[in-house]
């Protein structure tokens, strides 16, 4: 991590302050004459209006000044919501408000900085133009849905890094003051050289939504992304990429070098609604020294759950979430971890706009690659059945549609019962989901 201890301690500094330290008096670096650098987002959905929140916040000369979004009343929606919170730092209008699935070209001209927060699967494409037009962006996560989409992203964060731009990962943890004090106490040896990983997000189930009348099946799949593959990545993708990043993390972002796995589709059956997703899986990932990563994700109701990251080493163990604890190999406590306040959507976000006016980029593309292929590499051995390395796994499929317009075919459609074929492990392909509720 270049210049963690440099970043941590403003972070600290920064947060404890209560302020967003004064950028406004910062060199004014790719932004207008008046200060103000134009923000434009894309994804209007709960995480996109979040990103414009957490811009807003962290600097104060900040405007959202266009909107896209699939849908157009979602558009209408994020700039109706937020001009009720924050006024004219919305200067967003009804000529900038976009819909559509090429809204990404009319929203990127007018920003200075770009928001990525559109269904993953899109978010190739969309930061591709972004970088070659030459705008800072923040990406959530995670960055795309397949092997060919990482390769992409890879070029992408080459581009920006060409360019001086500013590159801002949405794998918020790695700017959460309390995980970066866990995570470089990890990297500076205080449990050694690490052996395993017990890896975990064990939650619930999340929502899907119905087909409205008139939806062409692309409308229907974009609308209900979540639970289509090629649109979220699968769950373990859109949502375990967090603590696999923490892996990658502690291994100084050196991804592991094979993987093989187990999963199923045991809760989420109901058919169309689920799309064509599983909600549980266990990986096993392998470094060449024999350190071994255990990944283990569910999305099941009534279900154990945590979300957490423990890591064994030479000399000692360490959890990193929840007040994170080292002990050594007696079980003796050796740290116990004294939370401090950390709004880390709204760190990474002072860090962007804070590089963007010093004219020193920051560039997350590496690690968010990684760990995003990591969750990707994860769903194909399950999927699959198979052992496969970070090689193989780098020349997997595509899973991209025919076509971006809403008349265009997903790469999964339904047969007539309304069906989508699923992943079975040791069948070559696909085939259509049986079970029904």
């Amino acid at each position: 991590m270049p210049n963690q201890l440099s970043r941590r301690h403003f972070l600290k500094t920064s947060v404890l302050a209560g302020t967003a330290v004064g950028l406004g008096s910062a060199p004014r670096v790719h932004a207008s004459e008046d200060n103000i650098i134009k923000v434009g987002l894309i994804g209007c959905g709960g995480r996109g209006r979040g990103a414009a929140v957490n811009a807003l916040n962290a600097d104060p000369n900040v405007q959202i000044v266009a909107v896209g979004d699939a849908f157009l009343a979602n558009a209408q929606g994020a700039v109706e919501g937020l001009k009720a919170a924050y006024g004219d730092r919305v200067t967003a209008t009804e000529e900038t408000t976009f819909a559509g699935l090429e809204a990404y070209k009319q929203v990127i001209p007018e920003s200075d900085v770009v928001l990525l927060c559109e269904s993953p699967g899109f978010r190739p494409i969309s930061l591709r133009a972004a970088v070659e037009a030459g705008k800072h962006v923040f990406c959530e996560k995670p960055v795309a849905t397949d092997a060919p989409g990482i390769k992409s992203v890879m070029e992408s964060t080459a581009i920006a890094k060409e360019k001086g731009l500013s590159l801002v990962s949405g794998l918020c943890w790695r700017y959460d003051l309390n995980v970066n004090d866990m995570m470089q106490r990890v990297l500076d040896g205080a449990i050694g050289d690490i052996v395993s990983a017990r890896l975990t997000y064990l939650t619930g189930k999340l929502w899907n939504r119905p087909r409205l009348e008139n939806d062409t099946e692309m409308q229907f799949q974009v609308r209900n992304w979540y639970n289509f593959a090629w649109l979220s990545g699968d769950y373990n993708v859109e949502q375990h990429v967090h603590t696999l990043d923490k892996a990658l993390w502690a291994m100084n972002d050196v991804p592991p070098s094979s993987a093989y796995g187990i999963g199923a589709r045991m809760q989420r059956v109901e058919q169309p609604a689920y799309g064509d997703i599983y909600d549980s899986m266990a990986v096993v990932f392998e470094y060449p020294n024999g350190t071994t990563f255990y990944s283990y994700c569910r999305q099941q109701d009534g279900c154990w759950g945590e979300n957490n990251a423990h890591f064994a080493g030479t000399k000692g163990f360490a959890t990193i979430l929840g007040g994170g604890r080292i002990t050594d190999l007696d079980g003796n406590v050796i740290y116990k971890q004294e939370l401090v306040p950390s709004d880390m959507y709204t760190l990474e976000h002072i860090e962007l706009y804070k590089s963007i006016r010093n004219g020193d980029p920051i560039n997350n593309g590496d690690y968010m690659a990684k760990a995003t292929m990591m969750g990707i590499m994860g769903r194909e051995v399950c999927y699959t059945g198979k052992r496969m390395t970070w090689e193989q796994a780098l020349d997997g499929p595509s899973l991209a549609p025919t076509g971006y317009s809403w008349d265009d075919q997903p790469c999964n459609l339904p047969d007539e019962n309304g069906r989508y074929k699923i992943s079975v492990p040791g069948i070559e392909g696909k085939v259509y989901h049986t079970i029904t509720r």
